[in-house]
Protein backbone atom coordinates (compact mmCIF):
# COMPACT_ATOMS: atom_id res chain seq x y z
CA UNK A 1 0.00 0.00 0.00
CA UNK A 2 1.50 3.35 -1.04
CA UNK A 3 1.95 6.37 1.75
CA UNK A 4 -1.55 8.09 1.77
CA UNK A 5 -0.90 11.34 0.74
CA UNK A 6 -3.18 12.96 3.35
CA UNK A 7 -3.38 11.83 6.94
CA UNK A 8 -6.29 13.16 8.90
CA UNK A 9 -6.96 11.68 12.77
CA UNK A 10 -9.52 12.87 14.92
CA UNK A 11 -9.81 16.66 13.75
CA UNK A 12 -11.57 19.63 15.30
CA UNK A 13 -11.92 22.88 14.62
CA UNK A 14 -13.86 25.95 14.57
CA UNK A 15 -14.09 29.63 15.35
CA UNK A 16 -13.95 31.71 18.09
CA UNK A 17 -13.43 28.26 20.58
CA UNK A 18 -16.68 26.98 19.19
CA UNK A 19 -16.02 23.84 16.87
CA UNK A 20 -17.58 23.59 13.24
CA UNK A 21 -16.29 20.21 12.76
CA UNK A 22 -15.26 17.12 15.82
CA UNK A 23 -13.13 14.39 15.16
CA UNK A 24 -13.16 14.04 11.48
CA UNK A 25 -10.67 11.52 9.90
CA UNK A 26 -10.20 10.44 6.80
CA UNK A 27 -7.12 9.04 4.95
CA UNK A 28 -5.93 9.99 0.91
CA UNK A 29 -4.43 7.51 -1.34
CA UNK A 30 -2.92 8.81 -4.58
CA UNK A 31 -5.41 8.41 -7.34
CA UNK A 32 -8.19 8.21 -4.93
CA UNK A 33 -11.00 11.02 -4.82
CA UNK A 34 -13.02 11.27 -1.79
CA UNK A 35 -16.24 13.30 -1.31
CA UNK A 36 -16.91 15.09 1.72
CA UNK A 37 -20.45 15.65 1.54
CA UNK A 38 -23.57 17.27 3.84
CA UNK A 39 -26.02 20.36 4.14
CA UNK A 40 -24.98 23.63 4.30
CA UNK A 41 -23.26 24.38 7.80
CA UNK A 42 -22.11 20.46 8.59
CA UNK A 43 -18.63 21.69 8.85
CA UNK A 44 -17.09 20.85 5.43
CA UNK A 45 -15.65 24.04 4.12
CA UNK A 46 -13.90 24.59 7.57
CA UNK A 47 -12.55 20.91 7.35
CA UNK A 48 -10.79 21.78 4.08
CA UNK A 49 -9.57 24.92 5.75
CA UNK A 50 -7.85 23.25 8.66
CA UNK A 51 -6.60 20.74 6.25
CA UNK A 52 -4.53 23.56 4.68
CA UNK A 53 -3.88 25.62 7.66
CA UNK A 54 -5.84 28.34 6.94
CA UNK A 55 -7.84 27.35 10.52
CA UNK A 56 -6.18 26.07 13.09
CA UNK A 57 -6.80 22.91 14.87
CA UNK A 58 -8.56 22.50 17.86
CA UNK A 59 -7.16 19.58 18.69
CA UNK A 60 -6.21 16.07 16.12
CA UNK A 61 -3.80 16.47 13.28
CA UNK A 62 -2.86 16.88 9.87
CA UNK A 63 -0.19 15.38 7.82
CA UNK A 64 0.21 16.10 4.16
CA UNK A 65 2.72 14.60 1.78
CA UNK A 66 4.71 13.52 4.74
CA UNK A 67 4.44 16.34 7.18
CA UNK A 68 2.28 17.82 9.41
CA UNK A 69 0.51 20.79 8.53
CA UNK A 70 1.70 24.19 9.99
CA UNK A 71 -1.14 26.61 10.16
CA UNK A 72 1.42 29.54 10.91
CA UNK A 73 2.60 28.55 6.83
CA UNK A 74 -0.16 27.45 4.68
CA UNK A 75 1.98 28.73 1.78
CA UNK A 76 4.65 26.48 2.06
CA UNK A 77 2.15 23.69 2.05
CA UNK A 78 0.50 25.08 -1.31
CA UNK A 79 4.24 25.41 -3.26
CA UNK A 80 4.65 21.49 -1.57
CA UNK A 81 1.64 20.37 -3.98
CA UNK A 82 -1.57 20.62 -1.58
CA UNK A 83 -4.05 23.49 -3.07
CA UNK A 84 -7.25 24.11 -2.15
CA UNK A 85 -9.93 25.33 -4.92
CA UNK A 86 -12.28 27.83 -3.11
CA UNK A 87 -16.09 27.57 -3.26
CA UNK A 88 -15.59 31.38 -4.52
CA UNK A 89 -13.60 30.35 -7.35
CA UNK A 90 -10.60 33.11 -6.44
CA UNK A 91 -10.96 34.88 -10.07
CA UNK A 92 -10.28 38.92 -11.09
CA UNK A 93 -13.24 39.71 -12.95
CA UNK A 94 -11.20 42.12 -14.68
CA UNK A 95 -8.57 40.20 -16.12
CA UNK A 96 -8.29 37.83 -18.99
CA UNK A 97 -7.92 34.00 -19.17
CA UNK A 98 -4.93 34.38 -20.37
CA UNK A 99 -3.49 37.05 -17.63
CA UNK A 100 -4.74 34.37 -15.25
CA UNK A 101 -2.57 31.51 -16.74
CA UNK A 102 0.10 33.78 -16.32
CA UNK A 103 -0.03 34.67 -13.09
CA UNK A 104 -0.22 31.12 -12.58
CA UNK A 105 2.27 29.69 -14.73
CA UNK A 106 5.47 30.72 -13.16
CA UNK A 107 6.78 27.50 -12.54
CA UNK A 108 4.62 25.90 -15.32
CA UNK A 109 6.40 24.94 -18.92
CA UNK A 110 4.47 25.53 -22.34
CA UNK A 111 3.97 21.48 -22.21
CA UNK A 112 2.37 21.73 -18.96
CA UNK A 113 0.60 24.56 -19.75
CA UNK A 114 -0.87 22.56 -23.68
CA UNK A 115 -1.68 19.64 -21.35
CA UNK A 116 -3.78 21.63 -18.98
CA UNK A 117 -5.64 23.29 -22.37
CA UNK A 118 -5.36 19.70 -23.94
CA UNK A 119 -7.86 18.60 -20.71
CA UNK A 120 -9.97 22.06 -20.78
CA UNK A 121 -10.29 22.89 -24.75
CA UNK A 122 -13.31 25.57 -24.26
CA UNK A 123 -10.51 27.79 -22.27
CA UNK A 124 -8.09 27.98 -25.29
CA UNK A 125 -11.24 30.10 -26.85
CA UNK A 126 -11.45 32.53 -24.13
CA UNK A 127 -7.80 33.87 -24.20
CA UNK A 128 -8.05 37.22 -24.61
CA UNK A 129 -12.14 37.09 -22.43
CA UNK A 130 -12.25 38.88 -19.76
CA UNK A 131 -12.96 36.48 -16.66
CA UNK A 132 -15.93 38.96 -15.59
CA UNK A 133 -17.67 38.30 -18.83
CA UNK A 134 -16.80 34.05 -18.95
CA UNK A 135 -19.88 32.17 -17.93
CA UNK A 136 -19.99 30.18 -14.31
CA UNK A 137 -18.95 26.87 -15.66
CA UNK A 138 -16.01 28.76 -17.42
CA UNK A 139 -14.80 30.17 -14.28
CA UNK A 140 -14.88 27.35 -12.89
CA UNK A 141 -13.13 25.43 -15.48
CA UNK A 142 -9.75 28.13 -15.18
CA UNK A 143 -9.59 27.80 -11.29
CA UNK A 144 -9.49 24.35 -12.00
CA UNK A 145 -6.64 24.44 -14.65
CA UNK A 146 -4.89 27.28 -12.60
CA UNK A 147 -4.58 24.51 -9.78
CA UNK A 148 -3.30 22.09 -12.33
CA UNK A 149 -0.56 24.37 -13.39
CA UNK A 150 1.38 23.96 -10.45
CA UNK A 151 1.35 20.22 -10.74
CA UNK A 152 -0.25 19.29 -7.16
CA UNK A 153 -0.55 15.95 -5.74
CA UNK A 154 -3.14 17.02 -3.71
CA UNK A 155 -6.38 19.13 -4.57
CA UNK A 156 -9.24 20.10 -2.75
CA UNK A 157 -12.16 21.61 -4.08
CA UNK A 158 -14.87 23.23 -2.70
CA UNK A 159 -18.54 23.13 -4.10
CA UNK A 160 -17.86 22.93 -7.63
CA UNK A 161 -21.08 22.61 -8.66
CA UNK A 162 -21.68 26.58 -6.84
CA UNK A 163 -24.47 28.48 -8.64
CA UNK A 164 -23.56 25.98 -12.12
CA UNK A 165 -26.43 24.66 -13.94
CA UNK A 166 -26.71 21.04 -12.97
CA UNK A 167 -26.06 20.45 -17.07
CA UNK A 168 -22.50 21.85 -16.64
CA UNK A 169 -22.10 19.90 -13.19
CA UNK A 170 -22.59 16.43 -14.98
CA UNK A 171 -20.31 17.57 -17.95
CA UNK A 172 -17.11 18.82 -15.06
CA UNK A 173 -17.44 16.63 -12.38
CA UNK A 174 -16.08 13.35 -14.48
CA UNK A 175 -13.14 15.15 -15.17
CA UNK A 176 -12.31 14.99 -11.40
CA UNK A 177 -12.73 11.13 -11.61
CA UNK A 178 -10.02 11.36 -14.88
CA UNK A 179 -7.82 13.97 -13.38
CA UNK A 180 -7.30 11.66 -10.24
CA UNK A 181 -6.72 8.94 -12.16
CA UNK A 182 -3.98 9.67 -15.15
CA UNK A 183 -1.96 12.03 -13.26
CA UNK A 184 -2.34 10.30 -9.65
CA UNK A 185 -3.69 13.06 -7.66
CA UNK A 186 -5.57 12.75 -4.65
CA UNK A 187 -8.79 14.50 -4.92
CA UNK A 188 -11.07 15.70 -1.77
CA UNK A 189 -14.40 17.39 -3.03
CA UNK A 190 -16.93 18.78 -0.90
CA UNK A 191 -19.94 19.26 -2.41
CA UNK A 192 -23.88 19.11 -2.03
CA UNK A 193 -25.46 17.14 -4.70
CA UNK A 194 -25.04 13.85 -3.34
CA UNK A 195 -25.29 11.26 -6.25
CA UNK A 196 -23.21 13.07 -8.48
CA UNK A 197 -20.40 13.38 -6.13
CA UNK A 198 -20.24 10.01 -5.29
CA UNK A 199 -20.83 8.92 -9.24
CA UNK A 200 -16.94 9.83 -9.33
CA UNK A 201 -15.75 9.10 -5.73
CA UNK A 202 -13.99 6.28 -4.41
CA UNK A 203 -15.61 6.88 -0.74
CA UNK A 204 -18.02 9.52 0.85
CA UNK A 205 -18.25 10.93 4.00
CA UNK A 206 -21.12 12.61 4.88
CA UNK A 207 -21.20 15.34 8.24
CA UNK A 208 -23.82 16.87 9.88
CA UNK A 209 -24.04 19.21 12.73
CA UNK A 210 -20.23 19.18 12.36
CA UNK A 211 -19.29 15.10 13.06
CA UNK A 212 -19.09 12.42 10.33
CA UNK A 213 -22.62 10.34 10.78
CA UNK A 214 -22.20 8.62 7.56
CA UNK A 215 -19.09 7.34 5.64
CA UNK A 216 -17.76 4.19 3.34
CA UNK A 217 -17.10 3.02 -0.18
CA UNK A 218 -19.27 5.48 -2.98
CA UNK A 219 -20.82 2.49 -4.56
CA UNK A 220 -22.19 1.10 -1.32
CA UNK A 221 -23.31 4.24 -0.40
CA UNK A 222 -25.27 5.12 -3.65
CA UNK A 223 -26.94 1.52 -2.97
CA UNK A 224 -27.74 2.53 0.47
CA UNK A 225 -29.41 5.84 -0.60
CA UNK A 226 -32.34 6.07 1.66
CA UNK A 227 -29.69 5.87 4.92
CA UNK A 228 -27.51 8.18 3.26
CA UNK A 229 -30.56 11.17 2.56
CA UNK A 230 -31.40 10.19 6.51
CA UNK A 231 -27.88 10.97 7.10
CA UNK A 232 -27.50 14.29 5.26
CA UNK A 233 -30.82 15.19 5.98
CA UNK A 234 -31.31 14.46 9.91
CA UNK A 235 -28.29 13.36 11.96
CA UNK A 236 -30.56 12.42 14.91
CA UNK A 237 -33.35 10.39 12.55
CA UNK A 238 -30.35 8.41 10.92
CA UNK A 239 -28.66 7.77 14.27
CA UNK A 240 -32.14 5.74 15.20
CA UNK A 241 -32.77 4.37 11.80
CA UNK A 242 -29.30 2.92 12.00
CA UNK A 243 -28.98 1.66 15.36
CA UNK A 244 -32.54 -0.06 14.65
CA UNK A 245 -31.14 -1.56 11.26
CA UNK A 246 -27.89 -2.77 12.68
CA UNK A 247 -26.29 -0.56 9.86
CA UNK A 248 -22.43 1.11 10.94
CA UNK A 249 -22.48 4.97 10.81
CA UNK A 250 -17.95 4.64 10.46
Amino acid sequence: MPEPLLRVEALTAGYNRVPAVRDLSLELAPGEVVALLGPNGAGKTTSLLAMVGLVPLMSGSVNALGAAVDARRPHKLARRGVLLVPDDRGVFYGLSVRDHFRLASRRADAAREAAVLDRFPALRGLMGRKVGLCSGGEQQMLTIAKALLGRPKVLMIDEMSLGLAPKIVQEMLPSIRDLAKEEGIGVVLVEQHIELALSVADRGIILNHGRVVLEGAARDLLARRDQVEAAYFGAEEFADTAAEAGVPTH
